[in-house]
């Protein structure tokens, strides 16, 4: 070996030494995601966990779409067009029955542990509580959530569920029919009712929850199709996590989570929205999830909602819990139990 060619091989030995080594990264599992209405700051845990990389420490690209209603995100998850999703857990029980108890879509967190359904009525048509709603014009989108839980908090009442006069309205133009006056009320999320508050003073309007008419109703769940749940269960327990993780640290602090909110919808105000997740946390940290956890469910207060909602809705087949919710992939019950 000449002494050019082993100066040669020592440089080329040095210069790989030198070189960083290209470690293989692995592939994110991708899941595509629909949420059941605009973005706001309702949905803030989501939009922590996707911008301070929650997602990616659990091996995964998330991508988040608006929806349209829960009806159409569990209508979207069950024909494969995305993985998760984001919807009312009546409405998924009567999805399921409609498709012969099959667990083609499961609740797999339970975001809201109370639905945040509300009347907000005007206190200048007479409306102070639930009996003085009786004969008002009360404006509603064609199918929504909180319409169609009427009649189990009217049978809690001992009300009629036909004692309301329905007044279709696009969700669009529903703060507008209340201010003009065309309506008496409307149905409305909770936190979604900032709008409104924001054009009529709130001293002015009565805010009824329907969690004060006695009915128990867990709201809006994180949805998993059948195809992620057996081809990818390692995926859905991730999202979950760090679904959780964020949820967690928005209900001590929701600044955060709505900067990351307003990145993705600039025109946003922050305060405004700061506020609107304060409200879903009423709805989210609950004397149940308290005690039992943030994210799961009581198993006898599930099936009273199962129960009431195959009578209600008239459903031919009654789903097995089952098949509707599936704690599987919540973390551990110390993991969720609220500090302080």
């Amino acid at each position: 070996m000449t002494s050019l060619l082993r100066r040669k091989l020592l440089q080329g030995g040095l210069a790989a030494l030198a070189a960083p080594a290209v470690i293989a990264q692995p592939s994110l599992s991708k899941i595509r995601f629909t949420l059941d209405f605009r973005i706001s700051g309702q949905m803030a845990p989501f939009f922590l966990a996707l911008g301070k990389g929650y997602y990616r420490e659990e091996g995964l690209d998330v991508n988040f779409d608006v929806g349209s209603g829960s009806v159409a995100s569990i209508t979207r998850v069950a024909s494969g067009a995305y993985d998760m999703g984001f919807g009312d857990v009546s409405s998924l029980m009567e999805f399921v029955a409609q498709n012969d108890g099959r667990p083609t879509v499961q609740a797999v967190y339970q975001y809201y542990n109370r639905a945040p359904f509300a009347i907000i009525g005007r206190r200048d048509r007479g409306i102070a509580d639930f009996k003085s709603l009786a004969g008002k014009r009360i404006a509603a989108a064609a199918v929504e959530s909180t319409k169609r839980a009427w009649p189990m908090a009217a049978r809690k009442l001992g009300m009629p569920a036909d004692s309301l006069q329905w007044v279709t309205t696009d969700f669009s133009a529903r703060d507008n029919v209340v201010v003009r006056g065309d309506v008496d009320g409307a149905t409305y999320f909770h936190d979604s009712a900032l709008s409104l508050f924001q054009r009529i003073k709130p001293a002015e309007l009565a805010v009824l929850p329907f969690a004060d008419s006695g009915v128990v109703l867990y709201g809006n769940a994180v949805l998993a199709g059948s195809k992620i749940v057996s081809e990818n269960p390692k995926a859905v327990a991730g999202f979950v996590r760090a679904t959780h993780r964020a949820m967690l640290e928005c209900l001590i602090d929701p600044a955060p989570a709505v900067a990351f909110v307003k990145q993705r919808e600039p025109l946003l105000d922050e305060a405004t929205e700061i506020e609107r997740f304060r409200i879903t946390a009423q709805y989210v940290a609950t004397a149940e999830s308290r005690a039992n956890g943030i994210g799961d469910v009581v198993a006898a207060n599930f099936q009273q909602q199962l129960d009431e909602v195959a009578e209600v809705f008239a459903l031919k087949v009654r789903p097995r819990a089952e098949a509707v919710w599936n704690p599987a992939f919540l973390p551990p019950r110390a993991q969720r139990l609220l500090r302080g």
